[in-house]
């Protein structure tokens, strides 16, 4: 057999010598696609101590695709020089991994697939936008409903006061939700401010496709709906992905109200959920055996 590649997975926050349990299915897959694995404290790079966190992965033992919880862009290529002080690489690199993370990064490839959207830079803890400011910047979207964001996560969950805005042209309003999910994002906010128009979607869920290499190798559930399990159309998302030109990424897919799928989210593949279940063999042999670039 080839050599095959290693996964880097987060260690169990309680014991570092053992990985997340959170992370058991993939490890088992991992293993069963003969990767080897490594552990992470992922704790330890969120607090700036790269080389910490990367103590436990043995020397000149990459390349690896690293497995676990999202991690700041700047953090990951913290992670990304940390490893190569120990003669490991990523397979995914810090400059892929933003762009596939941080939505200015693929957008333009999914231009036309995906909901209209702007943005601007804001930072962490600092000052949202003034009125005027966002007036401005949300005019090519119309002024029909629209959805608040940040480079990463939006704050669903807060629907009505941190997420939705029912018309973009109520700049009051706007501001008001603005405010309030940048208040709540507070140090977490990733990247900057994001303003997409809104789009209905059918009921039914969300599906997750996972990509490597280009090809579509397994189609989950999105986590936040578990049970279900749509069965998405990909000939033109599959043209975009390949134009994005990554590795390991996920695209989410909804079913808009007239019949059209729509890519709702790009996303890195590296620190991207997977239902409980949803049976990852296939993925991980794909990660395993995938060649380098």
């Amino acid at each position: 057999m080839s050599e095959r590649n290693g996964f880097l997975f987060c260690a169990d926050p309680l014991s570092a010598s053992r990985p997340d349990p959170q992370f058991a299915e993939d490890i088992a897959a991992a293993r069963a696609a003969g990767g080897r694995i490594a552990l992470l404290d992922h704790d330890a790079l969120l607090a700036g101590d790269a080389a910490g966190a990367v103590a436990r992965v043995a020397r000149d033992s990459g390349p690896y695709w690293y497995r676990g919880w999202m991690i700041p862009s700047a953090r990951y290529a913290q992670l990304e020089t940390a490893l190569g002080a120990r003669g490991c690489t990523l397979l995914t690199d810090a400059v892929g991994y933003r762009r596939a993370h941080e939505l200015p990064g693929w957008y333009e490839e999914f231009d036309g697939l995906t909901p209209r959207s702007v943005w601007c830079a804001v930072a962490p803890g600092g000052p949202p936008p003034a009125a005027d400011e966002l007036a401005g910047l949300v005019a090519p979207l119309g002024t029909g409903p629209g959805i608040v964001k940040d480079f990463v996560k939006s704050r669903k969950h807060e629907w009505d006061e941190a997420c939705y805005v029912p018309a973009l042209a109520d700049h009051h309003q706007l501001a008001s939700v603005v405010d309030r999910f940048v208040d709540l994002q507070g140090d977490f906010l990733a990247g900057g401010l994001v303003l997409r128009a809104f789009e209905p979607f059918a009921a039914g869920g969300e599906a997750r496709v996972w990509w490597v290499d280009g090809e579509a190798v397994l189609v989950t559930a999105h986590p936040d709906t578990p049970g279900l399990r749509p069965a998405p159309e990909l000939s033109s998302v599959r043209e975009a992905v390949g134009r994005l030109g990554l590795r390991w990424v996920t695209t989410d897919l909804a079913l808009r109200e007239d019949g059209v799928w729509r890519v709702v989210e790009v996303g890195d593949g590296q620190v991207s959920g997977c239902p409980a279940g949803a049976g990852t063999a296939d993925l991980f042999a794909a990660l395993a055996a995938a060649g380098a670039r």
